[in-house]
């Protein structure tokens, strides 16, 4: 007992000093935000010696902050609201069909996984900008809908497995085509997975910042990310403004987090154990 007890004082030490190393950067970006460039300068480490909103006021002016926040939502919501959609009926219908095509259907979207991104993004950006697609907040989400259906089909797919047909065959009986039993039946007991997939998927598209800067091209059109990448001068760089607008494009993400991390691991331990 005692040894176990030892153990355990060991992990928790170790796990806090963990969590102060990986603490420390945010508290970094924290204090300095309410400095002005000179105080930053002689000093990054320490308190600020008084505190001002001035850094908050410019940022949110410079970076438009409402108005790229409404872009963010859009795209977050579209494309959340897409993948969705179409990986639910797609793993619903991939894990109920048997057979030799739907297991290869199944792996080629498992297979896509493992293609990085890098390698797709010169073409992805021709194709979009010949489908006229390019510099739209809309076809930008469509193309988040593109990238994100293979993750959420494999979590879906080994989830509905852990559903019992006889939902589906009583259904039938009663006379609900296919389409009526998935979104009557099926899909409200898919909301564990489905809120775990929404949550990863937000926080990929509201931080993603490659994918938009090759999509966007109107200034009025971009996300808070690339609003706040705009702050980066060739000559000159404001930190301690660039670390406030930093700030404010990492509140909405912590305050879900914070929310939701449960489901995060009760969803992905579920649709991957069972898949």
């Amino acid at each position: 007992m005692r040894q176990k007890n030892s153990t355990s004082l060991l992990v928790g030490i170790l796990l806090a000093i963990a969590a102060a190393i990986s603490f420390f950067p945010i508290y970094l970006a924290i204090i300095n935000s309410f400095k002005t460039q000179g105080d930053m300068f002689r000093s990054f480490i320490s308190l600020p010696t008084q505190i001002s909103f001035d850094n908050y006021a410019q940022a949110f002016d410079k970076i438009n902050l409402l108005g790229s926040t409404f872009n963010s939502v859009v795209i977050s919501v579209l494309g959340i609201g897409g993948i969705v959609l179409c990986a639910s009926l797609a793993g619903y219908k991939l894990s109920r069909t048997s057979g030799k095509l739907s297991r290869i259907i199944f792996f080629l979207f498992i297979a896509s996984m493992l293609v990085p991104f890098h390698s797709i993004m010169i073409p992805l950006t021709r194709m979009a900008k010949t489908l006229s697609v390019q510099g739209s907040t809309y076809g930008l989400a469509v193309v988040y809908i593109g990238l994100g259906v293979n993750m959420a089909i494999f979590l879906y797919h080994g989830f509905v497995k852990s559903i019992p047909r006889e939902l589906e065959e009583a259904a039938q009986m009663d006379g609900c085509n296919e389409y009526q039993t998935f979104f009557r039946i099926i899909f409200p007991l898919l909301v564990p997975i489905t809120v775990t997939i929404a949550i990863l998927d937000f926080l990929w598209i509201w931080n993603d910042f490659l994918l938009p800067l090759l999509m966007l091209t109107d200034s009025a059109d971009f996300t808070l990310i690339l609003s706040t990448n705009t702050l980066f001068g060739e000559y000159n760089k404001d930190w301690s403004l660039i670390l406030s607008a930093l700030v404010l494009t990492a509140i909405p993400v912590i305050i879900i987090y914070a929310f939701f991390q449960r489901f995060i691991m009760h969803g992905i331990a579920e649709g991957a154990v069972k898949g």
